[in-house]
């Protein structure tokens, strides 16, 4: 009987792309058994590597000139599927595009994204997806809501850049020029993260530290945007800074929610759009995974969807890793995994491990289906 196997891996952080760990799976289940069917299904919780997992030839791709988180000028990339745009945030702000030493989080705002909202509209686009992580940024999504239209002024009335450090001086915020467009388009904002705007859990203290935020910094940036709430939501006479994911991407998700996006799980819009849960439905085996396994795998990351998406159809699922921590075999019957494996070798070097992570993950992929 034809063995059937979905590849559904996330990336492995540093070594490979989901795209490319989904082919290492595939090559070694072939290579044990030439006559599986094996569905490649690289995932993404719509942050980093959104676009990668969504490309295939039935997408147009854009190259938009727009803004970087600190205003300088490059060309981001974004997907076209009929009237749908796909936006992933770290392509235009991200902060693996900026060095460690040219990290400024009080002068990087989200202009460029905005820039590819406006472009995705000026092509016909309908419906904006936007995956939200990965970001260099925390300014709460006011770069976009200046591209968008929106203007910052100060006590003088004098218009503000949207950058942390100049919206100190914040008096008022002017919604009223916002882009008509908008209300012809639904914006949909893709996240695995829960975090609210501001506060212990908010966008500042939870990431600001990540992208090079001290100690002063986070708790200015978190009372900037507690006033940029402050000022927009008694306008519209709601709150939005406690909703779930308005943290998202130093508060991008809340200026979307202001502009009326919907938010989505990450996981459970891409798997939708790839049509995963049919791929597993009829699958005997599914093979997930990622750089590093452990209990924090099992709070909301990929491998968990994939593993929940496994057990509603009663297929197997198994997660291969470059390391898996220690886990409890009961913890994991309990997540619908069926065995977890490191596909590195105990005691290999960091770098020779990163270097050799395909070769690693076909043979691991090979001695699976081996077993199976």
């Amino acid at each position: 009987m034809t063995l059937r196997v979905v590849a559904a891996p996330d990336s492995f952080k540093e070594s490979m792309s989901a795209a490319e760990a989904a082919a290492a799976i595939r090559a070694g289940v072939l290579e044990t058994r030439p006559d599986a069917e094996v569905v490649l299904a690289p995932v993404s919780d719509g942050g980093e590597g959104l676009l990668d997992v969504l490309a295939d030839d039935q997408v147009v791709r854009h190259r938009t000139p727009v803004s970087n988180a600190l205003g300088e000028d490059v060309e981001a990339e974004w997907l076209q599927s009929g009237a749908r745009a796909i936006i992933e945030v770290a392509k235009v702000v991200g902060l693996a595009d900026i060095a460690p030493d040219e990290r400024r989080i009080m002068d990087s705002d989200t202009r460029g994204v905005g820039q590819l909202v406006l472009a995705a509209i000026e092509q016909g686009c309908l419906q904006i997806v936007l995956g939200l992580g990965g970001t260099a940024t925390n300014d709460g999504g006011a770069g976009m809501l200046a591209s968008l239209g929106a203007r910052f002024l100060d006590a003088a009335g004098l218009v503000l850049e949207p950058t942390p450090a100049k919206l100190r001086g914040l008096h008022q915020v002017d919604l009223d020029t916002l882009d008509e467009r908008l209300g012809q388009v639904q914006l949909v904002m893709a996240s695995d993260v829960t975090s609210p705007l501001v506060g212990p859990a908010g966008a500042s203290a939870t990431f600001g530290p990540q992208k090079g935020a001290t100690p002063e910094q986070v708790e200015e940036l978190d009372q900037l945007l507690a006033n940029l709430a402050f000022l927009v939501e008694a306008q519209q006479d709601q709150s939005l800074s406690a909703v779930p994911g308005a943290g998202a991407a130093g508060g991008l998700g809340w200026a979307l929610l202001v502009v009326g996006a919907n938010p989505r799980p990450g996981l459970e819009l891409v798997a939708e759009l790839l049509d995963l849960e049919q791929a597993v439905a009829v699958a005997d085996l599914v093979i997930t995974g990622e750089g590093s396994f452990d209990e924090q795998s099992l709070q909301g990351k990929v491998v968990q969807g994939i593993a929940r998406m496994a057990a509603r159809h009663q297929t197997a699922c198994h997660v291969l890793a470059g390391r898996v921590g220690a886990m409890d075999e009961q913890v994991l019957r309990e997540h619908g995994i069926a065995g977890a494996s490191a596909i590195t070798p105990p005691g290999t070097p960091l770098p020779e491990a990163l270097a050799g992570a395909e070769q690693n993950l076909r043979r691991a992929a090979a001695a699976l289906v081996r077993d199976y």
